[in-house]
């Protein structure tokens, strides 16, 4: 695993164990967590979409990056000074219990906004219009498909490379349009539908515990 430090390799090490099959994708993985960590050096954000059981695992993704995952990613001296002196009652509390964040949103999460833009434009472009209005070059985007071939997230791929984004697929085995347009993609080896989700979670949490190691750890 070139050019990954010895507390990030260990994650994909760990994860091969667990999950022998995950072998096959390691370095993929490791194309993918080089694509999402230059982002977050260069202040970028990952935008995550998906539909059904990939919805629910773009907002746990979410969930992991936004906050502390296994590490407590206490604010910086300086931040926490700040709050302090900003309201010292309030910034005291904020000072002790703020985490440290990477920037990622769900695009499935925002339901007055889809279902607006559903009902008066075209329903397949909803991801799509999250990333023309959330993405900036530099940023990635993360479309997971179990069949590679959702077209609501093949329109998110390609809104996000017009926009100057990295795209990353998560999907399962067999060949795909997704793969197709993505700069990575992660193929688990599974073709069943709850086999592949089964696949995806394992993936994803190495990724988050990865970048977390980089950017929260000693």
């Amino acid at each position: 695993m070139k050019g990954l430090k010895e507390n990030i390799a260990k994650h994909i090490v760990i994860l091969c164990e667990r999950y022998p099959a995950l072998e096959s994708v390691k370095e993929e993985i490791v194309e993918a967590y080089f694509l999402l960590a230059e982002s977050y050096k260069n202040g970028g954000k990952l935008l995550v979409a998906g539909n059904g059981g990939s919805a629910a695992d773009a907002e746990h993704i979410v969930g992991e990056l936004m906050k502390g995952f296994k590490l407590p990613r206490k604010p910086d001296a300086d931040f926490a000074g700040k709050l302090v002196k900003e309201n010292k009652e309030l910034g005291t509390v904020l000072a002790e219990n703020l985490q440290g964040a990477l920037p990622a949103i769900a695009l499935d999460g925002h339901p007055a906004l889809s279902t607006a833009y559903m009902n008066d434009c075209e329903p397949l472009l909803c991801f799509a219009q999250q990333v023309n209005g959330y993405g900036k070059e530099g940023d990635v985007f993360l479309g997971i498909s179990t069949s590679g071939n959702s077209k609501n997230v093949l329109y998110a791929a390609t809104t996000a490379h017009a926009k100057g984004m990295k795209v990353i697929g998560l999907t399962g085995a067999k060949s795909s349009k997704l793969e197709q347009m993505s700069d990575v993609c992660i193929k688990v080896p599974q073709t069943e539908t709850y086999m592949i989700q089964e696949l995806h979670l394992p993936v994803y949490h190495c990724l988050c515990l990865m970048l977390e190691d980089e950017f929260f750890g000693d």
